[in-house]
């Protein structure tokens, strides 16, 4: 199965961007369905790259820019490569730490698919229908290459492929099962809901996010917002913090917050949390807070929501200068792909010029090195953070 781009578009896969555009596309063979492997051919027949075909924008996720066979053989290869740069990094294998990502797509040369680790159980994520019709496959190897290190694999892409496929997909254990859902990061211990949570049940990508944190907890009144499962908020706690808030729209979200701190700090009246919309509550706050924390939902997921998703970070970002104290710190985040970093840059400092507040830059944050990013497909950087003094 052939797919013949038009002449002059293959520059970007010969500087192995692994993402073949509709637009480049000038014919392709009859009979191609969406989610098969195909070969990527220039307009003159010379062999490009080898992936999964898929209805839209991006028509075909490269897997392989050599002419070789994705079969187990292939999975389980890239599967290694993965966990041994985990292992190397000191991310797996770690007594302090069992919870990590073991595949971030494109950044493993594995676009289309997400694998977190939680203890025993991997959770894997496909974003692409020919990673789903290969998610059995791919599983199989997975247990290969983990051995002891897992014993589950849940299957969790309901969310995340493309509804017009119609694959009746349901989410669910493909190999073994458990109830047990309880991880360590970095010594502290949560609940993930892979039955029912966002993303794979936890946001692995802020760890080292939330360990800088820690750091500068001690005495301090902080509040966490859009807070999902606490995760800032209990490492703010384990940091010596005199009281945390946690705030989220969501009950089932504050629900598991609430879990969360108490499994690592039962009993602690330090932290209460409120269901609560994130505006509205910082408008009714009072200038309480020595560390606010924004890590909110992308604001943006495709770019012509862009305009209105810079509005909301400014915003946003306005309420909380105009809320926390005098040499206060803000830890503020985007996990907006679309959003770049100077996007956001510009989104906060225009509104800490709107609140008239005196702002310095302690920290620029970013993705954890278990989210790789594939030195030839830049769009992989998606979160981006600064922590600064406000004055």
């Amino acid at each position: 199965m052939n797919i013949y781009l038009k002449r002059g578009k293959e520059e970007s896969l010969k500087r192995f961007h692994p993402w073949v555009f509709s637009g480049a596309i000038q014919h392709m063979d009859d009979g191609i369905a969406e989610g098969d492997i195909v070969d990527v051919l220039s307009n003159n027949g010379k062999f490009l790259g080898r992936g999964h075909y898929q209805i839209g924008s991006i028509a075909v996720r490269i897997l392989t820019f050599e002419d070789k066979l994705i079969d187990t053989q292939f999975w389980y290869h890239c599967l290694k490569i993965a966990l041994q740069m985990r292992i190397s990094i000191g991310i797996a294998d770690n007594s302090h730490n069992n919870t990590y990502r073991l595949v971030h797509g494109e950044g493993d040369n594995l676009p289309g698919l997400i694998i977190d680790c939680y203890g025993k159980t991997a959770v894997m994520q496909a974003h692409s229908v020919g990673m789903h019709i290969c998610r059995n496959a791919i599983a199989k190897e997975l247990v290969k290459v983990m051995g002891h290190r897992i014993e589950n694999v849940y299957y969790k892409s309901e969310t995340t492929l493309p509804f017009k496929a119609e694959l009746g997909q349901e989410n669910g254990f493909i190999y073994g099962g458990t109830e047990e859902n309880v991880a360590l990061e970095n010594g502290l211990k949560f609940h993930v809901d892979w039955l029912r949570g966002q993303k794979t049940g936890f946001f692995v990508d802020q760890r080292e996010n939330r360990s800088l944190l820690e750091q500068y907890a001690k005495g301090k009144s902080v509040l966490n917002m859009f807070c999902y499962t606490g995760g800032f908020s209990f490492y703010a706690m384990r940091g010596g913090a005199k009281l945390v808030h946690s705030v989220d729209s969501s009950a089932k979200a504050i629900e598991l917050t609430t879990k969360n701190v108490e499994l690592n700090f039962p009993n602690d009246e330090r932290h209460k949390a409120f269901c609560e919309d994130a505006f509205k509550y910082l408008e009714r706050a009072g200038s309480n807070y020595d560390i606010i924390i924004l890590d909110p939902p992308a604001f943006a997921k495709h770019r012509a929501a862009l305009h209105n998703a810079l509005k909301g970070y400014t915003r946003l970002n306005v309420k909380a200068f105009e809320k926390i104290k005098s040499g206060g710190i803000l830890f503020t985040f985007s996990c907006s792909q679309v959003v770049t970093k100077d996007n956001f840059r510009n989104a906060v400092f225009t509104a800490a010029a709107l609140a008239g507040r005196k702002v310095r830059i302690l920290h620029q944050l970013h993705q954890p090195a278990d989210h790789p990013i594939n030195i030839y497909h830049p769009e992989g950087e998606y979160l981006k953070g600064l922590v600064l003094f406000v004055e």
